[in-house]
């Protein structure tokens, strides 16, 4: 099911370099919100244009394990997770654990899919596309790995290595949570957890794939959004 006139406009929101949880909060937020319109809609002849959010932000240290994974897949204490000065939180997406840390792009799209499709299976391959197609831009080639949610440079190798991990939350067709990418985070925090739940795999960044090249995140960010709107046959909103 789709709207007869679906929104297909979403705004841009930049929040930096900001704390998981208050974050994690800020999505609710709009998440309730959009949730409100909707329901409101049901009951009223006049038809509110329900919104679409796409956010950017990169996350202090932090570990965050999705309502499908094990928490034994976190390999250290909260003493080590202090000494460190890291944080750890079960969240209401799928998916099992990983880490966020400066450096990665986290990219929270909040969108009403009936203002697209139904199909939230077809949205997670959009994700991995917009990524995919990111990542050629670079010269980068990579791909999807059968059986696994996310972008993988050397997929079905045993070379493999994860680039991008994702997990959302969908609720009455509205998103949350969403990606996460490694373009210059230090990789060494993954070693305290089962990426992904995914034995005996690595994880890789961008500048590591470009021989420790940098990566200009602005830029980076631009191109995810040109490829984001193309993919969803979307217009931003500034």
């Amino acid at each position: 099911m789709t709207y007869e006139n679906p929104n297909r406009n979403i705004k841009l929101i930049e929040l930096g370099l900001i704390d998981f949880k208050e974050a994690w909060d800020y999505q609710e937020k709009i998440f309730a919100e959009i949730i409100a319109i909707k329901l409101n809609n049901r009951n009223n002849l006049e038809q509110i244009p329900v919104p679409n959010y796409l956010i950017f932000c990169e996350h202090p240290p932090v570990y965050t394990l999705g309502k499908s994974g094990s928490e034994d897949h976190l390999l250290i204490n909260n003493d080590q997770l202090d000494s460190m000065g890291a944080r750890f939180y079960k969240i209401n997406r799928g998916g099992d654990i990983t880490h966020h840390g400066p450096g990665q792009l986290v990219v929270y799209p909040l969108l009403d899919l009936e203002n697209f499709f139904t199909d939230i299976h077809l949205y997670l391959r959009k994700l991995e596309e917009v990524v995919i197609e990111l990542l050629h831009q670079y010269n980068v080639e990579s791909g999807r790995y059968a059986g696994f949610t996310g972008v993988w440079i050397g997929a079905n190798t045993e070379k493999a290595r994860k680039i991008c991990a994702m997990g959302v939350k969908c609720s009455r067709w509205v998103t949350m949570h969403g990606i996460a990418l490694n373009v210059s985070n230090e990789l060494s925090y993954f070693k305290h957890i089962v990426p992904c739940g995914i034995e005996n795999k690595s994880v890789t960044t961008l500048m590591n794939e470009l021989s420790g090249a940098d990566v200009n995140m602005n830029v980076l960010k631009s191109r995810f959004t040109d490829l984001f709107m193309k993919e969803f046959e979307a217009m931003l909103l500034r």
